[in-house]
């Protein structure tokens, strides 16, 4: 496996991380919100836009590959807010397994 090249100054996208808090709504259930975890430069490439059908209504999946500096911290569930564009975090890996870099293929939610 190669190592990732890229030039690191194509992470040109400010994204906020945010991880999920669940609030129990005292019946049973939670409520989900999110809080920040950091702020971190990116870089978003994007994959695909895919319509479908949905109650009768269309609507379009846009999914995305988010390029991040390496993080222990960053796990499926979270997503990346830039203004106000929410991208889910479906999957992430270490594209060459050196610890420098994460890939996250990222769910762009409200489309």
């Amino acid at each position: 496996m190669g190592l990732a090249d890229f030039d690191p100054g194509q992470m040109s996208a400010r994204l906020r991380l945010e991880r999920p808090v669940a609030t129990p709504d005292g019946q049973g259930g939670a409520t989900i919100a999110f809080e920040p975890v950091a702020e971190l430069w990116a870089r978003i490439e994007p994959l695909a836009a895919v319509p479908e059908e949905m109650a009768g209504a269309g609507r379009v999946t846009v999914t995305h590959a988010v390029w991040l500096r390496f993080r222990a911290d960053v796990t499926a569930g979270m997503r990346l807010v830039k203004g106000s564009r929410h991208l889910a975090i479906q999957s992430l890996r270490d594209p060459d397994e050196t610890g420098r870099y994460l890939l996250c293929r990222c769910r762009e939610e409200g489309r």
